[in-house]
């Protein structure tokens, strides 16, 4: 058996009861197909980097999971065929690997205040106007 992570992002306009009943549905995939789930790792709705079909935030969904092969398939097969899930992507592990990937450090929010250290005030001295060489000549006739 080898140890597969699925992630999987789902459409933020699901309800809260149909995203744990889609989220349900996937994990009973693995014990259907004879597999050991490991961990269900839900990081909630999370910003985009990018937009994908519109939507700006998604839900993210990690399963690590013991398997063979054609447990990732068949997830993979009811991803396609589930509007709301929006992305997906499975990575096999290797051995010692039963770790999830973690989650990456929140963004300071708006609301907080962050410290900046203020900026060292410049003084900008005029520059001095360069004289062509129709003044210079004018000058010279004058004396």
């Amino acid at each position: 058996m080898r140890i597969y992570e699925t992630a999987f992002l789902i459409a933020p306009n699901l309800s809260e009861e149909d995203t744990e009943k889609l989220i349900q549905q996937m994990a009973d995939v693995i014990p259907a197909k004879k597999g050991k789930m490991i961990n269900i790792d839900k990081w909630g709705k999370r910003k985009l980097a990018y937009q994908i079909k519109k939507f700006e935030v998604a839900y993210y969904v990690f399963f690590l999971y013991k398997g063979e092969a054609d447990i990732p398939s068949e997830l993979e097969r009811r991803f396609k065929q589930n509007e709301a899930v929006i992305r997906y992507l499975t990575v096999k592990k290797e051995e010692g690997e039963e770790e999830t990937t973690p989650p990456k450090k929140a963004t300071p929010k708006a609301k907080e205040k962050v410290e900046t250290k203020p900026e060292p005030e410049v003084e900008l001295k005029p520059e001095k106007k360069k004289k062509t060489s129709k003044e210079k000549s004018k000058k010279e006739e004058e004396k």
